[in-house]
């Protein structure tokens, strides 16, 4: 494609490519036949495909979930969607007690290569069931791979990578940036691996850690914080399962301050993973404690308070400043070790 693309633009060209290039893959899900979907991610795809394999289906989320898995383990391969991640929790019984455990269950000899795509989070003025990031609970899951885009290119690769996949893979769809940016994607069918961090800029003084809706946040923070000669280094985790914590521990061992951001609430979020295992493995080289920027403990307001809840550049800069005043000194001293 010779035109700048967004990131949901970016989708519908994957789901495209992979239904050229594949006669297993198959659509289905509510209103993405006729409709194009509820965003327009699938957009033009039953027109041009059939509506033999871009299928619209009736509003029942368990259907779909285990229908995807039934025909994963046939030789398919099903790319569902769920138009709102808040819509999700109906599906959690065939994802979590069929998709994640089928190789297991049947000592390898069926897997369940499904895709189940999701737009999630806020900053769009929606209801709160259509505004949730609820990531962590889908992440802690064994045998289920969570993946979220934040650009793009990214967008494209990662979801290629998924339907390639043998695993099932969640693919969340950060959907305040849909339509953020566009830039060129080459439509080559090349996927990006789904199990690694991406460091989208590289520096020495503080590591900037985030997925999804929030990299841009990010970016555009140390983008401000090199104009007074911080040099922030900033990684996109794009897997929540697994993480690539091998990525993330060298940058961190290197900049010896981390400042994690998501927009899901705070408590059991996949920040405080992070921050944990970084936590315990680099004890002795973190210059100071580790900050994250989160969503508040709550449901996600209403549209008038929504950008109350959601982390912002400015949070961002307070926690990089926290963490720059802050020295291993103050650590040694809050645990008694100095």
């Amino acid at each position: 494609m010779s035109e700048p693309i967004c990131l949901l633009e970016a989708v519908n060209l994957a789901l495209a490519r992979s239904l050229q290039d594949d006669p297993e893959v198959i659509l289905f899900g509510e209103d993405i036949g006729h409709n194009g979907g509820v965003f327009r991610a699938t957009d033009g795809l039953a027109h041009r495909f059939g509506a033999h394999r871009v299928v619209d289906t009736p509003l029942a989320e368990t259907m779909i979930a285990g229908t995807a898995v039934g025909m994963a383990t046939q030789g398919l391969r099903p790319v569902v969607e769920i138009q709102f991640m808040g819509f999700i929790f109906p599906a959690f019984e065939q994802l979590i007690c069929h998709a994640a455990r089928m190789r297991h269950r049947t000592r390898g000899r069926l897997s369940c290569p499904m895709v189940l795509r999701a737009p999630f989070g806020g900053g769009i003025h929606a209801p709160e069931h259509h505004s949730e990031s609820t990531e962590a609970l889908l992440a802690h899951i064994p045998g289920l791979r969570v993946v979220i885009p934040s650009s793009p290119a990214r967008a494209y690769g990662l979801l290629l990578g998924a339907i390639h996949s043998d695993d099932p893979v969640i693919f969340l769809e950060p959907k305040r940036i849909y339509r953020a940016s566009r830039t060129l994607v080459e439509d080559n069918g090349a996927a990006l691996p789904i199990d690694r961090c991406f460091t989208l800029r590289e520096g020495s003084d503080l590591t900037l850690i985030g997925f999804g809706a929030m990299i841009p946040e990010c970016l555009d923070a140390a983008e401000q914080l090199a104009e007074r000669g911080i040099d922030c280094e900033v990684i996109d985790v794009a897997s929540l399962n697994p993480i690539d914590y091998d990525t993330l521990l060298a940058s961190v061992a290197k900049t010896g301050r981390a400042v994690i951001v998501h927009e899901a609430p705070g408590k059991g979020g996949v920040g405080a993973d992070i921050s944990a295992v970084l936590g315990e493995q680099l004890w002795g080289q973190l210059r100071a404690p580790i900050i994250r920027v989160t969503g508040l403990d709550t449901v996600m307001p209403y549209y008038r308070n929504e950008m109350h809840y959601l982390p912002g550049v400015s949070d961002i800069l307070d926690a990089v400043n926290k963490s720059l005043e802050a020295g291993r000194d103050e650590i040694l001293q809050a645990t008694g070790s100095g």
